[in-house]
């Protein structure tokens, strides 16, 4: 009897080139690969690179003691001479493309992962080629004319594939479950295709540590129907992984036909910038039918026509965490047309002699390998019943009439008075701001936050009892109390008040820095100001609900 799984798994191979964020960010910045480099973590809101985590290491640097998720100054301890380069998702998928062109001349119907990982049917390629290992070394040798080393493995299932790449091995037919069961269960963080979904599968495999399953042979020999049940989606994901099977049973149903938006772009597109715009709107179009038929694509596919002819690629995603929202469709969307348009092997000669890039005319997104995603069904009313998204739909519109800078969105930033605690940023943007709200600010005003900061403060007198103004001297100390507020075109009596707290910002700045006190005062009428005074004069800047 066969000891192959009853769902029955298809041969996968997968081209892995290892280390491929660093492989990337030295070949743009121009350096030898043999330099010890590490690739360090986006900053969480902004920052300096103290305190970011390595995601990435070359060879040479492992060798030297630098480990991912080492901090700055340790891995510079170890290995002194290390190169630190910052994470760029766009620049290792255009990168990538080249890799993704060579290995489709020997595999029809590639699927990218992430960038630096594909996977590709190996069934038929291999009977075309002769044997999985003659199909291995075609596309190692087609990925070395791109210009990079790679390891190809094939076995049954996607998560052994993946291992198998990792050591450069075929693992025979009916052998995957077997091969898995001894690895530790972490193993399975090698098979998650979403950056977005490494989180919650490291905090699953601590879990399942800590309940005793120390490896995927643990997990695999669990009831499923159990799984399911204390574990959810992610939970019947790393079941079938970890036994052997594929991501999603083999009984896959095609797509609606409505599960496929598409646009002509008039003028063509020849920029990045300009296809991202239709690309955005597109993701957006796409995840509302996804959310309305409530399923979860397991792979997008992207579709340009250009005036030279169609270009395809076709990129995995992950169901597991719930299928992809707009945000990271539109990033993906984006990372191919950047290794698109940029691509050497896809550009033309002007009449001038200079190179130019063949613009797009059309583009194209359609949710393929379609499951069913209950965490997506809509809400019969309210926020998510449609006026969300009726209202980004609005904004793209008027964002693409006036430009990017045209419609801006608030971030929250850090700071110690309301008016510097938000910044203005182009709506849709993942912009970093320059005071992280996260860090410790000395000497920032005690909660709450005011409800309305003023565009613009607006000259105001604070009085005492007597009608005489109210001063706070150098050493913090009152003329006397509060008890009248001229703002507003009026006069409101003071029912309470706090402070006074000082702000002295960049003292050291030629301009003297920023100097003011601010007081809280609550007014007859309910409202609460929050006032500062400025070189002796009162002004209001904010006001409480």
């Amino acid at each position: 009897m066969s000891t192959r799984s009853s769902t029955r798994s298809t041969r996968t191979a997968v081209l892995w080139v290892p280390d491929w964020p660093v492989v990337a960010a030295l070949a743009e910045a121009g350096l030898d690969a043999h330099v010890p480099a590490a690739v360090l973590g986006a900053p969480s809101r902004g920052g300096t690179t103290a305190g970011r985590s390595v995601v990435a290491t070359s060879a040479v640097a492992r060798s030297a003691g630098v480990r991912r998720g080492m901090r700055r100054r340790q891995a510079q301890e170890a290995c002194p001479g290390l190169v630190l380069l910052e994470a760029d998702d766009e620049r290792d998928a255009r990168a990538f493309e080249p890799v993704a062109a060579g290995a489709e001349t020997v595999v029809a119907g590639l699927e990218v992962a992430r960038p630096g990982l594909l996977l590709l049917p190996a069934e038929g390629a291999a009977r075309y080629h002769g044997t999985e290992r003659v199909l291995a070394e075609r596309l190692v040798a087609a990925t070395a004319e791109a210009g990079h080393e790679c390891q190809v493995g094939v076995a049954d299932g996607l998560l052994a594939a993946v291992l198998a790449a990792r050591e450069d091995a075929v693992v025979p037919p009916g052998g995957s479950a077997a091969a898995l069961a001894g690895r530790p269960v972490g193993e399975l963080v090698h098979a998650v295709c979403d950056p977005g979904a490494v989180a919650a599968v490291r905090d699953a495999v601590g879990l399942w540590w800590r309940l005793g399953l120390r490896t995927l042979g643990d997990l695999a020999a669990l009831p499923a129907a159990s799984v399911s049940a204390r574990f959810g989606d992610l939970g019947v994901w790393a079941h079938r992984l970890a036994r052997g099977e594929d991501e999603r049973p083999p009984a896959r149903r095609r797509p609606e036909v409505d599960l496929a938006v598409g646009t002509a772009l008039d003028p063509p597109a020849g920029r990045v910038d300009v296809a991202a715009f239709a690309a955005r709107r597109l993701a957006e179009e796409l995840h509302t039918l996804l959310v309305a038929h409530g399923v979860a694509c397991g792979r997008l596919r992207i579709t340009a026509r250009t005036t030279e002819g169609e270009l395809e690629r076709l990129w995995r995603t992950d169901t597991a965490a719930g299928g992809l929202p707009a945000a990271r469709i539109t990033d993906r969307v984006r990372w191919q047309l950047e290794g698109w348009l940029t691509d050497g092997a896809r550009r033309r000669t002007g009449t001038d002699g200079s190179p130019e890039v063949a613009p797009l005319v059309h583009l194209a997104l359609a949710a393929e390998d379609v499951a069913p995603a209950g965490t997506h069904q809509p809400a019969l009313w309210g926020a998510d019943a449609g006026q969300d998204a009726r209202a980004r739909q609005a904004l793209d519109r008027v964002q693409g009439l006036l430009g990017g800078d045209g419609v801006l969105a608030v971030r929250r930033a850090g700071g110690r008075d309301p008016r510097s605690r938000v910044r203005l940023v182009p709506y849709g943007e993942d912009a970093v701001v320059e005071r992280p709200p996260d860090r410790p600010w000395p000497g920032a005003l005690p909660s709450p936050a005011p409800a309305t900061v003023l565009p613009e403060p607006t000259a105001a007198r604070l009085l005492d009892a007597t009608g005489d103004d109210v001063v706070v001297d150098a050493r913090l100390a009152r003329s006397g109390d509060p008890a009248w507020v001229r703002w507003d075109d009026g006069e409101h009596a003071v029912v309470g008040w706090a402070g006074p707290w000082p702000l002295a910002e960049r003292w050291w700045a030629p301009d003297g820095g920023t100097r003011r006190v601010h007081l809280q005062a609550v007014l007859d009428d309910g409202r609460g100001l929050l006032l500062a005074q400025v070189a002796g004069a009162w002004q209001v800047e904010a006001v409480y609900d």
